[in-house]
Parts: structure tokens; sequence; C-alpha cells
């Protein structure tokens, strides 16, 4: 494991203390509490995975597997099959190869999500990291209903070394993308960045405004790659699933950051909303700086969510 990524396991696996703390101990719980596996033992897992965020649909898949192998294996002791239940909850995370082409490719990546979530620090951060990856990084600050927004943003471009462009307070969101594509094309850029505004309580203003941005993307920069991710923050747990379903009605997400990690005991909403949604969890954030957001990564997830190093 590479120092930067050791570095980030270390901090992953301190914040996800709290989460370790409401579901693996409760797990660990019921193989050390029970001497045969019978129908109790299955309920007491459901309930623990459950109440850890994990969400209905995929504790069932998960639990489903685990019977299945316990019977194809001839399991008798409940600590025999955790790592099966522990390889179960990562086949239910698994991101395909093909979920960072953007990074790689001319595109143009709409950060959407609800105001608080840190979406704003989120595009921030990602601009510095693929600016450090060497690509050329423009950052179109869209969200011009709050007032902070655009100053927060360009802290961020100054501090990753990338351009922004921005409008004034109140202006169209729109617009701005106009600008912002026109300039991408014009100086080649690799990725823009597009911080957008946060409302989900005016669904049909935010619909007609996502809207009226995708038709000027289409029509300026056709080529370009397209990403829409949702910012979602773990601390609101199953709030967070019902907003990504939301924003999934107004725009097709093609993957999920989640932030604030360090700070929640409802990190296995990561589990949930990649099993039910079938979107991936493309960056998960940990901490304050740039090193603190990192690719997803199930195995090295559950991992230092199990405590395994």
């Amino acid at each position: 494991m590479s120092e930067e990524k050791k570095g980030f396991f270390s901090r992953l696996k301190e914040g996800l203390t709290k989460t370790r703390n409401n579901i693996v101990h409760g797990i660990d719980s019921v193989f050390n509490g029970f001497s045969n596996i019978d129908e109790d033992f299955y309920e007491e897992l459901e309930e623990i995975l459950i109440m850890g965020d994990i969400g209905v649909q995929a504790t069932e898949a998960i639990l489903e597997r685990l019977r299945e192998q316990v019977k194809e294996n001839h399991i008798k002791e409940p600590a025999d099959c955790k790592a099966f239940l522990i390889q179960n909850i990562k086949d239910q995370m698994q991101v395909q190869e093909t979920a960072y082409a953007f990074e790689e490719e001319q595109s143009i990546v709409l950060v959407i999500g609800v105001n608080g979530v840190g979406k704003t620090t989120t595009v921030g951060k990602l601009a510095g990291k693929l600016k450090g990856q060497g690509r050329r990084v423009l950052i179109a600050a869209a969200d011009t209903f709050r007032a902070a927004a655009g100053e927060q943003l360009s802290e961020w471009a100054n501090r990753a070394g990338v351009d922004m462009i921005g409008g004034s307070e109140g202006s169209d969101p729109a617009s701005v993308i106009f600008d912002a594509v026109n300039a991408a094309r014009a100086r080649n850029i690799d990725v823009l960045l597009c911080d957008t505004a946060g409302r989900l309580h005016n669904k049909k203003n935010l619909m007609e405004e996502l809207k009226k941005i995708n038709r000027i993307i289409d029509r300026e920069f056709p080529d370009a790659h397209r990403e829409n991710l949702v910012v979602l923050d773990a601390t609101t747990g199953q709030n967070a699933l019902q907003q990504a379903k939301e924003f999934g009605e107004v725009a097709d997400l093609t993957g999920i950051i989640l932030t604030k990690m360090d700070g929640t005991a409802k990190g296995g909403i990561a589990v949930a909303i990649q099993s039910q949604l079938q979107i991936p969890v493309k960056y998960i954030g940990v901490g304050e700086t740039i090193e603190d957001l990192q690719k997803f990564d199930a195995e090295q997830f559950v991992d230092a969510l199990f405590d395994k190093t």
C-alpha cells in the first residue's frame, strides 16, 4: 500500500470509529453470543445491520447470501461464517472500473446536493486532486444564490491553483455555465467542475434550472464526457438516501460523494446507497484537507470498518 493510501486508510479507520462502535461491536456480540446458527441468530444480525444504516434492501441481500453459504459449506459455528458476512458486505458495494473515466477524458462535472453537505468544499478538493494528477481544471461557480458560495469557492480555486468563472450574486446560474463551458472549450480544459445551487425544497425550480443547464452543455459542448455527482452528508443517514433519490428524479446521477464520514455512526449508509440505488459511491471524505477526499474503495472501506489492517 502506498504511503498516501496507507495514510488515508488509517484516517478512514479512525473516521469510521463511531460507525464501527455502532455496527461491528453489535455483530461481534452476535457471533460470540450464539452457540449455533438459527433464526434468532439471523434476526439479531438483521437488526444490527439495519440499525447501522446499511438499509433493509442491502441487509436482506447480504443475509440471503449468508444463509446460502452456511448451507453450501455446512457451517455450524457462528464464528465460521463471519468472513462470509464481511465479503457479502463488500460485494454489495463494488464500483466498476469505468467509474472514474471522467478523470481521463474531457469532462463536464455537475456537482449537486442540498446546502450544508459540503458541496462547495468538495468541488474545491476535487479541483485540487485533479490538478495534482496533471489535469487542466476550471471551476464554474454556478451557485449564485448563496452569498458566500462564490467567495468560498474562490478561496479553494486559489488553493488548488485553478481558474474560476463566476457570476454576481443572484445572477442566472445557466449564464455562468454558458460562460464556463465556452471558456473550457476555448482553453482546452480537461475537466470543468460546476458548483450548483443546493435547493430541494422547491424541486420544480431546481428541475427547470438543471434542465436549462443540461441544454446549454449539450448545445455548447456536445462531445464532453458528462458526470452528475451528488454530494451527501453521511451524518444524516437514511435522509441522505432520500436526498439521493430525489436528486435522481431531477438529474441522471452518475455517482455519489459522501462527506463527513468521520463524524458519524451512520457510515453504513454507504452500503445502503450503493445497493439500493445502484449508483456508485465514487468519493468519500473523512476530514477537512484535500487528502481527506479519496476515491471510494469497497475493500478498503469494509476492512477499515472491521478494523482489519
